[in-house]
């Protein structure tokens, strides 16, 4: 899980960011609206944290720039305005959630889990590639009538190719679907033993992961 968190609190952003990383959740930081529209630009997030005052102007606004593109990302607002009109406000404007300050963090990672769950679980059940089921509500897979054990990276891998099957990703993008998970730094050439481990468990199947050199890597089924 990628998250982003639109805050300019730098202290409390930080607090956040560690503590979401012990649980294997990325999360970037955008201290402006302008910072988190360049984020956006190159990244896909699964859900986002959004201050409502921020030096270059009120999270609302880049809210409704949101869902205006129709963009239906899961937006938690989480500001120090907890009076019922501004709650009122935000959720009428597209926010999903609404946590005041101060707040628990595990409340926090309780509430985005949810909200990743609740997007998931409105996309799409269950992703079917061949003889692979794969479901993306618990990063779960199915290769036939056997149940494949993945760890979570090879978890957060598989999910990253099969939401985007058929195309060629980068190590560097697949990178970032593994980073995060642990205290230990990963190097992006790791992505070449997961890839392998994957491999083996689709050994003797209809589903291959196949490597174009200098491009990346896909997910597909065998020719």
């Amino acid at each position: 899980m990628r998250i982003l968190m639109v805050e300019d609190a730098r202290d409390l952003a930080e607090g956040v960011i560690a503590h979401l990383a012990r649980s294997g959740i990325v999360c970037d930081l955008a201290v402006t609206i302008e910072e988190a529209r360049d984020c956006r630009a190159v990244q896909r997030y699964d859900a986002i944290i959004l201050d409502i005052n921020l030096p270059d102007g009120s999270g609302l606004s880049f809210l409704r720039d949101i869902r205006a593109a129709v963009d239906r990302t899961p937006v938690l607002m989480l500001t120090a305005l907890s009076a019922v009109d501004d709650r009122v406000e935000a959720l009428d404007q597209g926010a999903d959630d609404y946590l005041s300050k101060p707040f628990d963090q595990r409340e926090l990672e309780a509430r985005l889990r949810a909200l990743v769950r609740r997007e998931a679980d409105r996309k799409e059940e269950q992703i079917t590639l061949g003889s692979l089921t794969y479901s993306p509500k618990d990063r779960s897979a199915r290769l036939g009538d056997r149940q494949l054990d993945l760890t979570r990276r090879e978890a957060a891998l598989l999910d990253t190719l099969i939401r985007h099957r058929g195309q060629y990703l980068s190590k560097a993008r697949l990178y970032d679907s593994l980073y995060g998970f642990d205290d230990a730094d990963v190097g992006v050439n790791a992505i070449e033993l997961y890839i392998a481990r994957l491999r083996k468990k689709f050994a003797g199947s209809d589903v291959a992961i196949t490597t174009q050199r200098g491009v990346g890597y896909r997910i597909g089924l065998e020719a």
